[in-house]
């Protein structure tokens, strides 16, 4: 079997919130133990709610944070922080706002050289320049853009130069932090084409970061449902939207807009509050907003199980 260029296993971060001289500090628990592994040329793609844990997984797999427990493996390595200096250049991220990414004040050739400034400082000023307008090229700008600046650019033109930017260093692994998700619909389709295209170009690993299921339709290979830090659901993408067998991943399905004006949609409105990330949950985090829950499911946490797609819950949904 293929080795994995990247595996995550009991990945978990912690932050202490509040405190002071009469009270302890709060633990959130933004990220809960979560396993993945991720292939060269293939898209994994994490979804859930704003504030599940997705962008804090971005952190900790960009090393720009430390875990507070769990082990990160990068082509067959654990990953410690004395190795964060070297590894780094491996695993490149684009955010999502292209516009607030970019320096206002660079011009695009520099923006793109820094990278190379940074860590390969015995690259030949011309070979870096090089380097930038050939990559300027591959992402479908043209060389009289090298020395414009971000704000003469449209939005898809600005994530177009952060996608260039992040491939600077050849990395293997790529994080995508929502990376369209502030560009317009017409925009999206061609920056989602053109990440396809670099992957089969340049062999990379994505990890896709959205709570669109429309995007990850489009792109994802496999799928991680995350709720509250923990991965309810995992599989390939075909499985997880043909047949979802969490009840939170089966409500968000039913809230993704479809192409068909005819197609009869069953929405599933979630009741209920979302619980707080600051207290210990017992049994299952989803048990309060859930339809299908039982005394079980306060009381015990499920495990994640299965074989091909696998869910935490103690009653998973069947398809009729």
């Amino acid at each position: 079997m293929t080795t994995p260029v990247m595996a995550a296993k009991g990945l978990t971060r912690h932050y202490e919130v509040g405190g002071n001289l009469f009270s302890k500090p709060q633990v959130l628990r933004a990220v809960a133990g979560l396993d993945f592994e991720l292939y060269v040329g293939q898209t994994l793609a994490v979804v859930g709610e704003s504030g599940c844990g997705k962008s804090t997984l971005a952190r900790l797999i960009t090393m720009i944070e430390e875990p507070t427990d769990g082990t990160l493996v990068l082509d067959g390595k654990p990953v410690g922080r004395e190795d964060w200096a070297d590894l780094r250049t491996s695993v490149q991220i684009v955010f999502q706002d292209p516009y607030g990414s970019l320096n206002p004040r660079q011009q695009v050739g520099k923006i793109l050289q820094e990278p190379l400034i940074i860590n390969r400082r015995d690259m030949p000023a011309r070979e870096r320049e090089e380097k930038a307008r050939e990559m300027l090229q591959l992402v479908g700008l043209r060389s009289e853009h090298f020395v414009r600046y971000p704000h003469m650019f449209s939005g898809g033109q600005r994530q177009r130069i952060a996608v260039a930017r992040a491939l600077m260093l050849e990395p293997k692994v790529l994080v995508l932090d929502e990376p369209v998700s502030a560009l317009d619909l017409s925009i999206q389709s061609a920056i989602l084409n053109l990440l396809v295209d670099l992957q089969e170009r340049l062999k990379l690993a994505y990890l896709f970061i959205s709570h669109d299921l429309s995007v990850v339709r489009h792109v994802a290979d496999d799928v991680i449902v995350m709720y509250l830090g923990r991965a309810v659901e995992k599989g390939s993408k075909d499985a997880v939207f043909a047949a979802p067998k969490h009840p939170y991943t089966k409500a968000l399905l039913s809230a993704t807009p479809r192409a068909d004006p005819k197609a009869k949609t069953d929405r599933i409105k979630l009741e209920g509050e979302l619980p707080s990330p600051l207290k210990a949950i017992t049994g299952c985090p989803f048990a309060p907003r859930c339809w299908k829950a039982q005394a079980i499911c306060r009381d015990t946490p499920p495990v994640l199980e299965g074989k091909e797609q696998q869910v935490a819950c103690h009653f998973p949904v069947t398809q009729e």
